[in-house]
This record gives C-alpha cells, sequence and structure tokens, in this order.
C-alpha cells in the first residue's frame, strides 16, 4: 500500500491534524508523502485557518527514514538525487517552517531521518518514553543534505547533530530530553492525552499573538535583535481587536474571547 499525509481540518476548537502513514514501512516517506506533506502545509493549513495542528505518525510510529525501496531510483545519479532534496524535501520541509500555525509533534517509536527533520519544524514536541531519534545514514553509505543540516541544526546545535551524523547514535527519548531536541517525555501510554490537553490550550490563545511569535522567531530568534527600522513593523498589532480583548479580559477578571 502506498504512503500518504492525510490532514483533518481543525475541529471546533481550532485544531487540525496531520497523519503521515506508509502501512508495513513504519511511515518511512517515499516522494509522494514529501510531496503531500509541502501541500497540506502550504496548502490546506493556509485554507482551513486551525488554531494548532498536530502532527503524528500512524500506527505508535512516526517516522523511521526514508523509503529505501525508492532510493535507486535517484540516489546514484547528482542531479537525480539534487532534486529530490532541493525540489521535494527541502521546500516541504520550508513549509512546516513558514507555518504561521503553532505545530506539535506527537512523537511515538522511531522518529529517524526524515522523521527527525519534520519534528525538528515543529515548535512542541513531545515524545512517549520508548521513542528514539537519530540520523544515522552514514550506515547506508550518505550524508545529509545541506538544507537538512541547517534546519536540523537550529533545534539540536552543532554538537549534538555531530555526534547524531558523525558517530550514527540513535538517541532514547531521555537523551534526546537531555540534549534540548524533546520538549517533554512522557509515559507511552499518557502521551495522546498530553497532546490533546496541549493542543487544547494553544488553540484558547491569540491566534494573532501565535502568529506572530512564530513570525518574531523565524525572523530573530536567532539571537540577531536586527535593528529599529526591522523591529519596527512588529508593533502594528497595537490597536487590534485581539490585543484589546485580551487586556480587557485580563482586568474584567473573565476569559478572553479569540
Amino acid at each position: 500500500m502506498p504512503g500518504f499525509v492525510d490532514y483533518t481540518p481543525p475541529d471546533e476548537h481550532g485544531v487540525a491534524h496531520a497523519l503521515i502513514a506508509h502501512p508495513g514501512k513504519l511511515n518511512a516517506l517515499d516522494t509522494a508523502m514529501w510531496q503531500a506533506l509541502r501541500e497540506v502545509f502550504s496548502v490546506h493549513v493556509p485554507r482551513t485557518a486551525p488554531r494548532v495542528v498536530v502532527v503524528r505518525g500512524a500506527a505508535g510510529t512516526f517516522v523511521a527514514g526514508g523509503d529505501i525501496a525508492e532510493f535507486p531510483d535517484f540516489r546514484f545519479e547528482a542531479h537525480t538525487l539534487a532534486r529530490f532534496h532541493e525540489a521535494l524535501v527541502a521546500p516541504a520541509l520550508q513549509a512546516m517552517l513558514d507555518c504561521d500555525v503553532p505545530l506539535i509533534a506527537h512523537i511515538e517509536g522511531a522518529c529517524i531521518g526524515g522523521g527527525l527533520e519534520i519534528a525538528a519544524c515543529c515548535d512542541i514536541r513531545l515524545c512517549g518514553q520508548t521513542s528514539r531519534f537519530g540520523v544515522p545514514i552514514a550506515k547506508l553509505g550518505f550524508p545529509m543534505a545541506p538544507a537538512e543540516v541547517a534546519i536540523v541544526a537550529r533545534v539540536v546545535g552543532p554538537i549534538v547533530l555531530r555526534e547524531l551524523l558523525l558517530e550514527a547514535r540513535v538517541l532514547t527519548a531521555h537523551e534526546a530530553f537531555e540534549r534540548g531536541l524533546i520538549t517533554r517525555v512522557l509515559p507511552d501510554d499518557g502521551l495522546a492525552a498530553e497532546v490533546a490537553q496541549v493542543a487544547s490550550r494553544m488553540a484558547q490563545l491569540s491566534p494573532q499573538a501565535m502568529r506572530l511569535n512564530k513570525q518574531v522567531l523565524r525572523e530573530f530568534g536567532n539571537g540577531d535583535a536586527g535593528t529599529p527600522a526591522s523591529r519596527a513593523p512588529h508593533y502594528a498589532y497595537a490597536p487590534s481587536a485581539e490585543h484589546r480583548e485580551g487586556l480587557a479580559a485580563f482586568n474584567e477578571k473573565r476569559p478572553a474571547r479569540f
């Protein structure tokens, strides 16, 4: 059965879901799945305007890398290999990074290779205690592509990324947490409930604040505060309805209605 990425539009609370599935292959990503992932975040999410998107894999696994059965079709010629990474993988990951909606990674089981890259594009990463994380592709004779290195390095930093790539280490959930890759580790049987609670809490917050926070994190999250001129557009939210409502609700001691 071919793999697919299924998008469920937001429910009444504003929570949407992106499900990565490849039955019998631990959700390994094939080329069509990378294309579908890009479409979800560049087309469906903007069109349906959720407040939060939960990204997860099917059947108790996040993503166990790429579909190796496809690799001979493109990996042995430089131009086809470059096209795979530059025209398929990088745009899909970039679509996730460009998304102004908060993304929660719901991680069970293997989060390997492309799965780790997808998780790195999410804002909150929650995993079960038996999850594992790595990019052991040196065992397969190839390195990580440049754009993908840049994405994962933003999350794990160069020291940990060298450990993952040059030692081909696969980390336990608690090791991944200690290295700053994971937001929280939960008991396996409590993960789904925690993800649902976190998504529900986030969905009650100001969508405008979430959108602006993600934009500011993209522009200034690397520690460069820019210039007063580059920061000035950030303050345009001052007269907005959500800004007024949030402060009014606080002063009136009631829940905000965003």
